[in-house]
């Protein structure tokens, strides 16, 4: 059965959206998300998944699970769910050491209980949002490993400092 771990990048505030788009752009967070879930299952839902760029949809050399509740949504290229539940069930079907919950914030509040590991980018600054990435609570989470970086946000032009932080939860092993 595959590892579950969500991957998010937030801001000191936790903003991790606004509406559908991503407040910054860094070409390093990016490239550290691809790095992590190449070859492996990634869920998302249709939100997050239409607000992929168009060369990254279906996200290459990666099964994407789709979730949605619009009867009418079918994507090319993804498998599509309706329920959070069975995708989770298919994913642990799957052969993959690891399966990644990638967004957006209902798919990560319905993942953080069942998580075995977060894969959290959290960058050193707010950002204005609306969306948010449920709260990390220290009493079921140990931080295990940090790694400081920085990199140019492409939207406000500013250098963005940030931390790969990786949590995980203290009842698994």
């Amino acid at each position: 059965m595959p590892e579950i771990v969500m991957i998010a990048c937030a801001a000191m505030n936790d903003v991790i959206g606004n509406g559908p788009d991503i407040p910054w752009s860094i070409r390093e967070e990016f490239q550290h998300f691809a790095e992590l879930t190449r070859g492996a299952p990634c869920i998302l839902g249709d939100i997050t998944y239409e607000s992929l760029p168009p060369k990254s949809k279906p996200l290459p050399g990666r099964e994407n699970i789709v979730l949605t509740l619009d009867p009418q949504y079918n994507p090319e290229g993804v498998t599509l769910f309706r329920d959070f539940d069975e995708a989770m069930d298919y994913a642990r079907g799957l052969t993959s050491p690891r399966a990644f919950i990638c967004g957006g914030a209902s798919i990560y509040r319905l993942g953080m209980p069942i998580a075995d590991t977060l894969e959290l980018t959290r960058l050193d600054r707010d950002f204005e949002g609306d969306v948010t990435f449920p709260t990390v609570d220290p009493r079921e989470w140990r931080l295990e490993k940090t790694r400081k970086a920085s990199g140019l946000d492409r939207i406000s032009g500013e250098t963005v400092g940030f931390e790969y932080q990786t949590w995980r939860r203290k009842n698994s092993g």
